[in-house]
């Protein structure tokens, strides 16, 4: 994984999820922002999914266990998705609350995904 790219993943994913929240405390339903925001976090987790395909051909190779880091990124790859086709159908203030929550899951899984990628253990404290 590129680094980079991973903490500007993880961070419009922790945007997405406030930006979520925020709307379904105000009692708002779904709009463009919300189910937008979203909708950006699953793209950048298909270009992260293309990444993995394409980076070990380049040398970059996970060195963590690599079924493991697929299972995260197909997961999260699905998330967004089927969160905004939830937005779409049960159109309440909850609905946020179901997109803010899988933005949320999505960049806790992209932060677990970089530790994979790199071997590292998670942080035990």
């Amino acid at each position: 994984m590129i680094e980079w790219f991973t903490w500007i993943q993880f961070g419009v994913g922790l945007l997405a999820g406030i930006i979520c929240l925020v709307a379904a405390f105000m009692k708002k339903l779904p709009n463009d922002l919300t189910a937008g925001s979203v909708a950006v976090v699953g793209v950048l987790t298909v270009i992260q999914v293309i990444l993995a395909i394409v980076l070990p051909l380049f040398g970059n190779v996970c060195k963590g266990d690599g079924l493991e880091y697929w299972m995260y990124l197909i997961t999260a790859a699905i998330i967004p998705p089927a969160a905004i086709l939830w937005a779409l159908i049960e159109r309440n203030r909850w609905a946020n609350a179901v997109l803010g929550v899988a933005a949320f899951a999505v960049a806790v899984m992209i932060f677990r995904m970089q530790q994979i990628w790199l071997g590292n253990a998670p942080f035990i404290g």
